[in-house]
């Protein structure tokens, strides 16, 4: 068995080193010191901060702002310095001051000449990452960026609220605006030391119990308002609906009007289309007939012309053959016209050679 001396003397082999190899003891410290150099040589960012990360020998500033570990230079070469980025609340409330991020009430003199105050006025802020080296810069470690919030604030507010009077103020769409106009210049201020407004929550301005009152009345009154321009539209949309199912039944009544005298229209374009075509056809017809009575009886005419020309030129032939006849023939033909005609003759003179006859129709002979 090995005695106790012996187990001594091994132990202390093993510390010092034996057979030449380095003590034990040094090995230990330097992985001691390399340990605590590499404790010194990072920074743990959470979620919800940003690093800056200072290199103090050539002046040169990063901004990390991916969580996790931000490595520095040892020995004082770098430092790193953590800013929280989350949303803040800022109050404007109570009598007096509590904290950096709780401040007395805000009070405002409006533009009339009155004073009106908000009980409680909250904004949310935040450091803005990308610019946590100007906050850094122009703040301090840590939270003291809050220190920006009550001078800005205080003197914004009251500047923008106060361009509004007592009546404005009371109308929710003129606060907002001012809201809005005292959240930009708060923003345009701020941001040139890396901090951003994003909202800002004022309640009901507070007036004295007159002035309330009366702004109650007023309310009363708009709300009769609002009820009475309600029943007027209300009136106006039933209003609006009569008329438009009148004129749907007017509409259909004059379409079935339309239809009706739009199908007349078609018969009666259509009768006078047929009545047209029937008259021109026996317009056509009686004009042809009328040209071939015509043509017929021109033709008739030149023949009765001819005719007659024939017949005038056989009398014309006969008499002039009848001119160079003796008496005793032209007697004899003139017996012959007379015959069944008795004429009488009553001499006035005897003289065989009569120069006047007289000659009458007796028994209606021809």
């Amino acid at each position: 068995m090995v005695n106790a001396g012996d187990r001594k003397r091994s132990i202390l082999d093993f510390i010092r080193g034996a057979g030449g190899e380095p003590s034990r003891i040094w090995i230990a410290g330097a992985a001691i010191c390399l340990v605590i150099i590499a404790l010194h040589s990072c920074a743990s960012i959470e979620a919800g901060q940003v690093g800056v990360r200072i290199n103090n020998v050539t002046g040169n500033v990063d901004v990390v702002t991916q969580p996790g570990l931000a490595m520095r230079l040892p020995f004082g070469l770098q430092d790193v310095y953590i800013l929280d980025v989350t949303p803040q609340t800022f109050h404007l409330r109570g009598a007096a001051n509590k904290s950096a991020l709780e401040v007395r009430e805000l009070d405002v003199r409006a533009s009339d000449g009155s004073s009106f105050e908000f009980n409680d006025t909250t904004l949310l802020f935040r450091a803005l990452p990308d610019s946590a080296d100007a906050t850094l810069r122009d703040s301090g470690l840590e939270h003291a960026y809050y220190e920006w919030m009550l001078p800005y604030t205080r003197s914004i507010l009251r500047d923008e609220f106060g361009r509004e009077s007592t009546i404005s103020v009371s109308n929710p769409a003129s606060f907002g605006l001012a809201e809005g106009r005292a959240k930009t210049r708060l923003n345009k201020l701020l941001g040139e030391h890396g901090l951003e407004v994003t909202s800002i929550v004022t309640p009901r301005p507070r007036f004295s119990t007159d002035y309330e009152n009366l702004i109650e009345s007023r309310n009363q009154t708009e709300n009769q308002l609002a009820v009475i321009d309600s029943e007027i539209q209300r009136a106006k949309t039933e209003r609006d609906r009569k008329l438009a199912e009148v004129e749907r039944d007017q509409n259909k009544t004059m379409q079935t009007k339309r239809a009706e005298l739009e199908n007349t229209l078609a018969t009666s374009v259509t009768v006078q289309t047929q009545t047209h075509r029937e008259v021109d056809t026996y317009k056509i017809e009686k004009v042809a007939n009328g040209e071939a009575a015509l043509s017929a009886a021109k033709g008739k005419s030149t023949e009765l012309k001819g005719q007659l020309e024939a017949d005038y030129q056989a009398k014309k032939a006969a008499i002039d053959a009848f001119k160079n006849q003796p008496v005793e023939r032209v007697m004899e033909k003139l017996g012959e016209r007379l015959k069944g005609i008795t004429i009488e003759i009553q001499p006035f003179r005897n003289d065989g050679s009569p120069q006047r006859v007289q000659l009458e129709n007796v028994g209606g002979a021809k």
